[in-house]
């Protein structure tokens, strides 16, 4: 059997025999009435918990629309000239709309890449600025000790519509909903504070009420009023299957749920061998978001196991802290003793990579110099047929198998 693979813009073959072969995680079959734009204009017009976008603004309000940046998959080009028009019937003005992308601690923007995530026709009418971690505002502080510093921009408007996708997160449960403001548009303090909560027992993918981050991240809202959210379900194809518009917790649940019924994937016992692909780019653009693909991964495959990860990372790392903390650790050990230490922002995902490490091995096929795969304690392959086989020897040639297409979307669930 031949599997065709997400790698960067292309795909890549693999051939596995159909002995071998345990089973394949994908999407499950879900009833779809509408989908892209039509999508979200219904959900536009039939928001939950809130009444319309046009009947909750006013002429004269500063309103600032937060949206996802270049490593994620949110459609903004689509969805932001629906919100947009919903504006125009409330007569705001389009000197009153600011649109800011949620960087996080991610880089900043090329002024191509905004034009890219909006569409020409938005960004040659309203203004798009990154969230900027050096221009902030306190305005409070969390229960569990998390400053609220907001970029002003944000901080200062009259009304906040958060937009992004929905889709899970290996330590915050799901994607979406007011992870927009943290840590979209958070300081790199208040997103460390955060995220050092990842070590809990219930900070983990597809798990919402007993989840300590997620807990933290919604009372951000109550310093920071959201009016309005936005969120979409893609499918394998990055097509927009689900839209949910209205109150920031209500809308946001229900895309949970209708996420579950999509990507969780029950499995009868996990495999010896996980063949993992992140889905292509967006989602492989680095190693720094590959690791999620990873982390799903990890719920398919036996104790001593092989993980055999397919990722681009054309763009290497992807983020300083991340590639220090990798780059400095002589053990994958060492970096989960240390985070439970010295939490840092960025070495969190370097800490989740060596808790993978713990249990199996990992195979990495990417644009990485083999170097620097090696350095991530993984073992660097050129093509994915070559570490397969290395994976069969290894593990015997009647190996059970788990293909995983789109690794970054699925999550596997133990009957």
């Amino acid at each position: 059997m031949i599997f065709k693979l997400g790698f960067g813009k292309s795909t890549v073959d693999i051939e596995i025999n159909k002995n071998n072969l345990l089973g394949v995680i994908e999407p499950n079959p879900v009833k779809v009435e509408k989908c892209g734009k039509e999508e979200v204009k219904r959900a536009i017009e039939n928001p939950i918990g809130t009444k319309r976008l046009k009947d909750m603004v006013k002429r004269g309000e500063k309103i600032v629309i937060i949206t996802s940046d270049i490593t994620r998959p949110m459609p903004s080009r689509l969805v932001l000239p629906e919100i947009l028009e919903e504006l125009y019937k409330a007569g705001v003005e389009e000197d009153d709309i600011n649109i800011v992308f949620a960087l996080g601690s991610h880089r900043k923007h090329t002024e191509e890449e905004m034009r890219y995530l909006v569409g020409e026709a938005v960004y040659s009418k309203i203004k798009c600025i990154d969230s900027d971690i050096n221009d902030c505002v306190r305005m409070g502080m969390t229960s569990a000790g998390t400053p609220v510093d907001i970029f002003r921009a944000v901080a200062e408007a009259d009304r906040r519509i958060c937009l992004g996708n929905v889709e899970y997160h290996y330590f915050a449960g799901y994607s979406g909903g007011a992870k927009a403001i943290m840590p979209g548009v958070s300081t790199r303090q208040a997103i460390q504070s955060n995220h050092s909560r990842m070590v809990a027992e219930w900070a983990k993918a597809g798990e919402l009420k007993r989840n300590p981050v997620r807990q933290d991240i919604e009372e951000v809202a109550s310093f920071v009023p959201i009016d309005f959210i936005l969120n979409v379900v893609l499918d394998e194809h990055k097509n927009i299957i689900k839209a949910v518009a209205g109150h920031y917790i209500e809308a946001h649940r229900e895309g949970c749920e209708f996420l579950d019924k999509l990507y969780k994937v029950k499995i009868d016992r996990p495999a010896d061998i996980v063949i993992v692909s992140a889905g292509g780019y967006p989602k492989d653009i680095n190693l720094y978001q590959a690791q999620k693909a990873l982390d799903n991964a990890k719920h398919a495959v036996r104790k001593g196991g092989i993980i055999i990860l397919l990722a681009s990372c054309k763009e290497g790392f992807g983020e300083g802290v991340f590639e220090k903390w990798i780059m400095r650790s002589n053990t994958p050990e060492e970096m989960i003793q240390e985070i439970q230490r010295n939490f840092e922002l960025g070495g969190h995902k370097a800490a989740a990579i060596a808790m993978v490490l713990k249990n199996s091995e990992v195979y990495l096929v990417s644009d990485l110099k083999e170097e620097i795969a090696r350095k991530a304690f993984m073992k660097p392959y050129p093509d994915m047929q070559s570490a397969f086989n290395d994976a069969l020897n290894k593990l015997g040639a009647d190996s059970k198998v788990i293909v995983m297409p789109y690794g970054g979307s699925t999550l596997p669930e133990l009957n």
